[in-house]
């Protein structure tokens, strides 16, 4: 027969240990008993530990207080009923003070002990609800940033959800400010990896020898300027999960290193002799197209599939506009709360703005975008603002090339910002042609920020296998006005 629980009795006269024992077993309770607090700890420690103790004041050696001191240290969520002769103010605070759900004087009555067990079953229950809410809060915060209502959006939730608990590589791609960091971080929190790092990467912002120190750490001496041993990003990340952004941008040479380190599961930091075990979760992701990079040689076959065990395309906002009023609220809602302010009303103009917009930087853009909402509160402004970027989205849009098409008119201003495309078009694919569409060589010998130049291949429908290339002089104005 299931008993209420376990009871340690704590009392150095027998006769109250034997009367407590009669009446906690009448009421269905197993009991234990102490004559001493030393004799009451060791029953702690041991395998039957009690759900509730009730413990007298006044004892020999180690008296009840210090007692109850050590029952806390030992374990800090048992209930404690203390019993004691007189009832002295501060006796009863200080064992409050150190953790006792009641005190009863003796003599004292049944219903005086029925009322202070329930009142330490209550108090446990409460405490049981309390960690089960705090526990299913945790689990809802952790997927806001994951707003889903678009049917590509829920699918890819369900495959993370499903995902997540497998301890295995994922690897993800999609256009720049999609959401890959917010989905690799929903991963590591719905794994069992939750509690230990997560470690963010970019490989694209560092050149190769710099990436390499910066994954795998290094010694004293390995190079110039290494006066001291620092851990790299996979030691910091050990047992936990590390996302490596922008991995198509690594070089070859480290792609190698990276690929005996996931086989093997350890390496040597530079300039070192002894070898890091490790046992990290790794989360790739890239904005590239990864079989382009592939055949063009930029990215390991051997790699990507090493890292391609389960793979997540997040679509770009644009495939999915159903989603842009809700995301647009969430950040407005946000912004408020973090800058202080009241939340600006999102009219029906304002959202048909951002609907017909394609925000080429995707949630990242529109994130942005409802910060400076929240800023001017101006809903006029951010509409114009909207309208500009569209039309000059749709001023760049590449002209037809059908030479039987028929070519509308054109005004000076659309000549001339159609004759700076075309020049600008020419320039950047001159440049990846002759850096072997190495995009970071191509940007410096353009001047530009490597993040402009990802914006000018997208804008202008660039790729390897249909970049036309120079092989002459560079038209001239009249040949591009015809």
């Amino acid at each position: 027969m299931a008993t209420k629980g376990t009871v340690l009795v704590v009392d150095d006269e027998p006769s109250i240990r034997r009367y407590l024992q009669t009446l906690l077993e009448v009421e269905g309770y197993s009991v234990l008993a102490a004559a001493s607090g030393r004799e009451a700890l060791e029953i702690a420690q041991g395998e039957q530990r009690p759900d509730l103790v009730i413990l007298d004041v006044l004892m020999p050696e180690m008296d009840g207080l210090e007692t109850l001191r050590s029952l806390m240290q030992v374990d800090g969520s048992l209930r404690v009923v203390m019993l004691s002769c007189s009832g002295e103010v501060a006796t009863v605070v200080e064992a409050i003070k150190l953790g006792a759900q009641d005190y009863l004087t003796k003599p004292f009555e049944k219903s005086e002990l029925d009322a202070a067990l329930l009142k330490c079953k209550k108090r446990s229950e409460l405490e049981s609800e309390k960690e089960r809410l705090e526990e299913y809060c945790e689990q809802i915060t952790k997927d806001l940033s994951f707003i889903a209502s678009s049917a590509q959006m829920i699918r890819i939730r369900e495959q993370v959800l499903q995902i997540a608990p497998v301890d295995v590589p994922v690897f993800l791609y999609g256009e720049s400010g999609v959401g890959k960091e917010v989905i690799a971080r929903m991963i590591h929190l719905r794994s069992s990896r939750a509690n230990q790092p997560f470690i963010k990467v970019n490989c694209a912002a560092l050149p190769s020898e710099l990436l390499e120190s910066e994954l795998f750490g290094y010694e004293p001496g390995a190079f110039t300027g290494a006066t001291r041993s620092k851990p790299g990003k996979f030691e910091l990340a050990n047992h936990g999960t590390i996302l490596l952004d922008e991995i198509a941008e690594m070089s070859t040479h480290l792609q190698a290193k990276l690929l005996h380190v996931l086989q093997d599961q350890q390496y040597s930091r530079l300039g070192g002799r002894s070898l890091v075990t490790l046992d990290v979760r790794v989360i790739a992701a890239t904005n590239t197209d990864v079989h382009e990079a592939i055949r063009s040689g930029r990215f390991r076959e051997d790699l990507y599939y090493r890292l391609n065990v389960f793979t997540v395309h997040v679509p770009p906002l644009r495939e999915r506009t159903r989603e842009i009023p809700i995301l647009l609220t969430h950040f407005v809602t946000k912004y408020s709360k973090k800058l202080q302010k009241h939340a600006p009303p999102i009219s029906g103009q304002l959202i048909e703005a951002t609907i017909n917009y394609n925000w080429p930087g995707n949630l990242r853009e529109l994130e942005n975008f409802a910060k400076r909402y929240v800023i001017l509160e101006d809903s006029e402004a951010m509409i114009r603002e909207l309208t500009v970027l569209r039309a000059r989205e749709e001023a760049a849009e590449p002209a037809p090339t059908d030479a039987n098409s028929v070519r509308p008119p054109q005004g000076l201003k659309s000549l001339v910002r159609s004759l700076k495309d075309q020049a600008e078009m020419q320039a950047i694919a001159q440049a990846l042609d002759q850096t072997n569409w190495n995009r970071k060589e191509a940007a410096r010998l353009l001047y530009i920020s490597y993040k402009a130049l990802l914006y000018k291949i997208r804008q202008f429908n660039l790729d390897p296998g249909r970049t036309p290339r120079s092989r002459g002089p560079r038209p001239s104005v009249e040949k591009l006005a015809e």
